[in-house]
């Protein structure tokens, strides 16, 4: 388990999913306005706050079931221009006030892998502020590589990954986990080895700058959860100037190595597993109230020896199963109940609550299927930062991390092994500078299990312009979740540019 589910969908769609609701979004056929003309990269906008936006947009956008659907075309390798193009899908809703619309809020919901449709299914389950969606068409875009973006397509093994022991007690878990890692790989290798250079978040970056000069936007007024911060982040190095306001919201440290990075995230979770144990503790609904840290090391135990039949599900749970199904409900504190009932029934027998929780994280489809872009994942997190050449290695810190973090270290540094033996040569990202920006809003929760509070901390300081905002509370990512206190700030930035005084906090 990994932070590929430290998206905004994690949080809000796994909710979604268990308590039943169907999701959707309608979006009316408006097209942009025609007024103006596109500068080019890196000039500054002289669009006042609130004015509608300059437009000469070259997108053309068309019904796509109930969403509207636009596509460009850009190059694979930015240092080849003329070279092979690949075509890349965004999706639309359009602005509820067109005479009163400042221009496009572009949003990006995480992963690695999260794709635009997928938000933009769900915008009307949002609490968005009524201005933003009234002032702002609001796109989705399937990053590279994703969703209908020159998906990769190498995501057959997901399931056995996730089925085997990501804890290495003996020779056979390592051989199983590095076996299976080795079958994923390949399929990559073999599937798209020529694209796995060109998914980087810089790539992404630039691409973004071409949807933003594509819908006939001056500059970029943008919201980026989760990994959708390091998008942010990379567009703020490559065109700082180019920026009209930018929210980042569950931020990660794109300057750290893979497994500092990883360290860090299993500290994120360790903590949010022992709020939970706390937290049911004091609570006397909770049915493993007694000693919830005890049990669950039990169901773990279990696992370990033995699958836990799941009788209403189509597997039993592995220990990368029961893994996996705990760390879904650290997303966010809404999923604890659940969580604690998996458990309990687990510790009886029955592990089906974990299993579902598991095919929550995963995404998995009534079919069978994984539409979520784990590929892509594991393309970007081992391109993007520097990680061991050697499997071993990565095996040898989980154990070392293990025994920090004992209920999720070793399992969650161990899922990137992949990345000790991916087939493309790891291309760090640049240290963030950004100078020349405006003022960028970061948002950093102080619960957060994937994406750390002092991430947010350390990026707002390394913004020449970062301004803090802190929200106390236990969720991954929050904007948009119907928190005022939040919700108004950002508002607030994203229409007026004026945001909230640096380090302020909402309880």
């Amino acid at each position: 388990m990994s932070s590929r589910c430290g998206s905004w969908s994690r949080a809000l769609l796994a909710g979604v999913a268990l308590v039943g609701f169907a999701v959707g979004c309608t979006a009316t056929g408006n097209t942009p306005d025609s007024t103006g003309a596109d500068p080019a990269p890196g000039v500054s906008s002289t669009t006042t706050p609130g004015s509608t936006a300059q437009s000469t947009g070259t997108v053309e956008w068309q019904e796509c079931g109930s969403l509207e659907c636009g596509r460009i075309r850009v190059p694979l390798d930015y240092d080849e221009p003329g070279g092979e193009k690949i075509e890349l899908t965004a999706w639309r809703r359009p602005a509820d006030a067109p005479s009163e619309k400042i221009g496009t809020l572009f949003v990006n919901p995480g992963g690695p892998g999260g794709t635009g449709e997928a938000f933009m299914e769900t915008v009307e389950y949002m609490l968005l502020p009524s201005d933003i969606t009234d002032r702002f068409d609001i796109v989705g875009f399937d990053p590279r590589g994703t969703g209908e973006s020159a998906p990769l397509g190498c995501s057959t093994h997901l399931q056995e990954m996730y089925d085997a022991d990501p804890t290495i007690e003996d020779r056979a878990d390592r051989e199983n986990l590095l076996g299976v890692s080795e079958e994923f790989v390949d399929e990559c290798e073999r599937n798209a080895g020529r694209e796995l250079p060109h998914v980087g978040t810089l790539d992404v970056a630039r691409d973004l700058d071409e949807w933003r000069k594509a819908v006939g936007d001056e500059q970029l007024t943008y919201v980026g959860y989760s990994y959708g911060s390091s998008i942010g982040q990379m567009y703020a190095q490559l065109f700082p100037t180019s920026i009209r306001a930018m929210v980042l919201d569950g931020v990660v440290d794109t300057e750290q190595t893979g497994l500092a990075a990883a360290e860090i995230q299993a500290g994120g979770f360790e903590d949010a597993l022992h709020a939970f144990f706390d937290d049911c503790e004091q609570d006397s609904t909770c049915p493993i109230a007694s000693d919830p840290e005890k049990l669950t090391a039990r169901v773990i135990a279990k696992a370990e020896k033995e699958p836990i039949p799941a009788p209403e599900a189509d597997r039993p749970a592995t220990p990368g199963v029961v893994q996996l199904g705990i760390g879904q409900a650290l997303y966010a504190k809404s999923l604890w109940p659940s969580l604690a009932d998996a458990l309990e029934q687990a510790d009886k027998g029955d592990a089906t609550g974990l299993v579902d929780l598991a095919d929550a994280y995963l995404q998995r489809e009534p079919d069978g299927q994984y539409p979520f872009g784990f590929d892509l994942y594991f393309a970007v997190s081992c391109l993007d930062s520097e990680w061991p050449g050697d499997p071993d290695a990565v095996l040898a810190a989980a154990k070392r991390i293990g025994r920090k973090y004992p209920f999720m270290g070793e399992g969650l540094v161990n899922d990137y092994v992949r990345c000790g033996m991916w087939p493309a040569k790891p291309q760090p990202l640049p240290a963030l500078t950004a100078e020349g920006s405006p003022p960028i809003l970061v948002v950093s929760t102080t619960g957060d299990a994937a994406t750390p509070y002092e991430n947010g901390v350390t990026v707002a300081e390394r913004l020449p312009q970062g301004v803090l905002l802190t929200n106390e509370g236990d969720t991954h990512t929050i904007f948009g979740q119907g928190k005022s206190c939040i919700d108004d700030a950002v508002a607030t930035y994203l229409v007026d540019l004026d945001p909230p005084k640096d380090d302020t906090r909402c309880d």
